[in-house]
């Protein structure tokens, strides 16, 4: 950097980090005076100060991800190579899950995103936030990236976002300081290079690669670059920049020619530390697609019939895309367009969450799930009870609160006109169907 610059850098480590969120676009919030957009996201906006997200129902409904403003960089690559919107995404370390939500809302209904991690505590929170997200255009699976050889060119894009030493997080995370060293450094080029001997074959003919970590060393990122073009076909992307974004491109020499990456300086830009490159396959390359199988077999999943599916299509309003699976009791959608795709992945995958969970029968009555609320599926034929702030957080604590002239039965829950759960009117009390296991403990 320079002496000058190393000083910039490190005076900026003792600067309290940004807070920035990414709005969901499916579940849009009014844009205030207190927001200030990131110029490479259409959804990201700085924060003029950190407010308490768990007080706040609207990011409980998933109308938000509190998110880095140096990794929404994902959304202006998918934009600019063109991704197809109708394609098959993986997400290889996905937890916890807001580089998922940019593929998810790229995909909308058009595209399919297998959101993976091995961890099984990161795999459940990377389940919560793609509930929250609620757009149903994702699988979730739980597997390490071996489990994924026999899908070599499966995938339209692969993003790989590596388990890095974590220099990017030195101002956000004091401890991440205290925890590095060069030791570290090898240790985690070593489990990239592993990571990546996987991952490099799963993307099909003209797919991409998007590598990412949130460090600086040229050991974890451009070494990296190398690998891969050693390893497998690859042809180097450039991302186009505006100058006032401060964005750091470098220049790797290979012996396929010059590959590009792009680093974010807290000192530079209005975020953490982030390295990403992007990589293109050669047409050369395996392309594979789903097999077809003649009947579905699962050991717990079971494809629902086409006239069970016509009947819950009228009787809970859904969509003419939609086909149902079910595992024990409990009905789940997913877009027909990817049944196939989704159906093969099961032989090869973990299953952790798919689709929406949308309930289960008891007797003649459908129970909700959780899921179906914050779902963007429609949710015709229930009353709404659009609660102000105190008894909204009522709500999500799971505490009592006093409302009349309320039906009987399910009542979906609202905070600004967004989803918050069920309840259910007995006539002599209420039961609040929100999960335990979400529930808010802050007062």
């Amino acid at each position: 950097m320079g002496e000058k610059e190393f000083q910039d850098f490190s005076e900026a480590l003792g600067k309290e980090p940004n807070t920035s969120i990414r709005i969901n676009p499916d579940k849009p919030i009014p844009i205030t005076s207190t927001m200030e957009k990131i110029p490479w996201s259409s959804q990201g906006y700085l924060l003029k100060e950190r407010p308490s997200f768990t007080l706040d129902p609207l990011f409980h409904a998933g109308t938000y991800y509190v998110q880095e403003s140096s990794s929404m960089f994902i959304e202006h690559i998918l934009d600019s190579i063109e991704a197809p919107k109708d394609g098959v995404f993986l997400d290889l370390s996905a937890a916890p899950g807001g580089k998922s939500t940019i593929l998810s809302s790229f995909l909308g209904e058009t595209g399919f995103l297998i959101a993976n991690e091995l961890i099984k505590p990161r795999a459940n929170i990377l389940k919560e936030n793609i509930i929250k997200w609620g757009l149903g255009n994702t699988l979730v699976t739980q597997n390490d990236p071996e489990h994924f050889q026999n899908l070599e060119g499966f995938f339209d894009v692969v993003l790989v976002d590596a388990p890095c030493s974590g220099e990017g997080m030195f101002r956000r995370d004091p401890q991440a300081r205290t925890e590095w060293s060069p030791d570290n450094v090898k240790l985690c080029a070593a489990r990239q290079e592993r990571i990546l001997d996987k991952a490099g074959a799963l993307t099909q003919a003209e797919g991409y690669l998007i590598y990412s970590t949130c460090t600086f060393n040229e050991n974890e990122n451009e070494d990296m670059i190398r690998f891969l073009v050693d390893e497998f076909s690859y042809s180097p992307v450039r991302i186009p920049l505006q100058p006032e974004w401060n964005i750091v491109e470098s220049a790797t020499d290979t012996k396929e020619g010059i590959f590009y990456g792009y680093r974010f300086f807290p000192h530079k830009v209005p975020g953490e530390g982030f390295f990403v490159t992007v990589l293109k396959r050669d047409a050369q390359a395996l392309s594979s697609s789903p097999k077809k199988f003649r009947d579905f077999r699962h050991p717990f999943l079971k494809s629902v019939a086409k006239s069970q599916i016509e009947k819950l299509i009228g009787n809970l309003s859904l969509p003419e895309n939609t086909h149902l699976y079910q595992l024990q009791e409990s009905y789940f959608w997913m877009n027909k367009k990817f049944k196939l795709h989704f159906e093969y992945l099961t032989h090869h995958l973990n299953i952790k969450y798919f689709g929406i969970e949308l309930g289960k029968y008891n007797k003649e009555q459908f129970i909700p799930n959780h899921e179906w609320a914050l779902s963007i599926l429609p949710k015709r034929g229930y009353e709404l009870l659009d609660l102000k702030l105190e008894n909204a957080l009522c709500y999500l604590r799971k505490e009592d609160f006093q409302y009349s002239g309320l039906p009987q039965g399910w009542i979906l829950v609202t905070y600004k006109k967004h989803p918050l759960g069920w309840i259910k009117n007995l006539g002599n009390r209420m039961n609040n169907y929100y999960p335990k296991e979400w529930r808010v403990r802050m007062k």
